[in-house]
């Protein structure tokens, strides 16, 4: 098997839940971003969007969409 084949198969293989792969992409791209020096920036947009009656009312909204999901047994675990 080639280099490519071999990578897109790599590539193609599902992890399942806990992929190591995004685990690694993730923590990738959360190191980038502190290195980018844009942390207190983007906390101070946060804190004034959270002043907005707006947009605190949207994610207070999807956060309550998360808690209700979150609290739903699986559909797809069929209890005997």
């Amino acid at each position: 098997m080639d280099g490519k084949r071999k990578a897109r198969a790599t590539e193609a293989r599902n992890e399942g839940e806990g992929s190591r792969t995004a685990a690694r992409d993730y923590n990738q791209a959360q190191q980038r971003f502190v290195q980018s020096g844009k942390v207190e920036e983007k906390a101070r947009e946060a804190e004034r969007d959270m002043r907005s009656r707006e947009v605190r009312r949207e994610l207070e909204h999807a956060e309550a969409i998360g808690r209700r999901h979150a609290a739903e047994e699986d559909p797809e675990v069929k209890r005997r």
